[in-house]
């Protein structure tokens, strides 16, 4: 009786620090966040949505990360099951290829695509020959969107190709079913509610590149300057718009998380 007494002593004060804790960091994520509902009244933030900045850094950010999230999924879907199903030589390689972009500093990723498809770059002077220049273009938002938000859908993937119980797949395979088919009505349909989660939120990482997009791609207004990047360039010359393009991605990371959340099923939300 003694032993489980001073358990339980020793528990609350841990569980109250805990507590304590876990309300600082909860108000060291959401208070900055909040601060930025108090610097605009809604005046102010329905106005700058019609400013020119807002707006064209919308539409570039809309149309770029929506281009991007399609390529992700027509490329990373068939790159996840194969290395979630093949076994082959330099896959541990290729798998941490895949990944690198994960922990890689935006920047880095920026400098090392402009390095590669630049005007000098390795395989950028060879494009040049033939007039094709990719640099500070909207196609060079959607690549380095593309270089960074990439390997989280695959991540994510793959994972769920891996769990997937392979006996519904060998299944349909005696039933005489292709495996391109087998991939088409077992595979997908099974880890579909997953493959959506991490769409989304590959979706919101692309929406809120900045690092690899300025060092790519640039800052030119109308062209290549997304919703981060207007921000960044509003903070010196408009500060609503830069408030309202904030609030803009901040619902939108929202929406994402709520999404994730109801997709998983989960109840913290409830």
């Amino acid at each position: 009786m003694g032993i489980r007494k001073t358990g339980s002593s020793l528990r609350s004060p841990f569980l109250l620090a805990s507590g304590i804790l876990t309300i600082i960091i909860v108000l060291f994520f959401s208070l900055p966040l909040i601060a930025l509902f108090f610097r605009t009244t809604p005046e102010l933030l329905i106005q700058s949505l019609f400013s020119p900045v807002v707006g064209k850094a919308l539409v570039i950010s809309l149309i770029t990360t929506i281009c991007t999230t399609i390529l992700i999924l027509i490329t990373g879907t068939p790159t996840a099951y194969i290395q979630s199903r093949v076994n082959y030589p330099g896959k541990k390689l290729v798998d941490t290829c895949i990944d690198l972009p994960i922990v890689l500093p935006p920047a880095v990723a920026g400098f090392a695509l402009l390095l590669m498809y630049g005007r000098m770059g390795l395989l950028g002077k060879y494009l040049s020959v033939f007039g094709i220049s990719i640099p500070f273009t909207t196609t060079a938002v959607i690549m380095a969107q593309f270089f960074v938000a990439a390997p989280l859908y695959i991540r994510s993937a793959k994972a769920l190709f891996s769990q997937l119980d392979k006996n519904y797949e060998e299944a349909a395979q005696t039933l005489g079913a292709g495996k391109f088919r087998v991939f088409l009505t077992i595979t997908l349909p099974l880890t579909s509610m997953g493959l959506l989660s991490g769409t989304i939120i590959s979706f919101a990482r692309a929406l809120g590149e900045f690092g690899a997009t300025i060092m790519f791609a640039g800052n030119l207004p109308g062209v290549t300057q997304t919703m981060p990047l207007a921000i960044y360039t509003s903070m010196q010359s408009d500060f609503n718009a830069a408030v309202t393009l904030s609030i803009i991605l901040i619902a939108i990371s929202l929406a994402v998380m709520l999404g994730v959340r109801w997709i998983a099923g989960g109840e913290e939300y409830a």
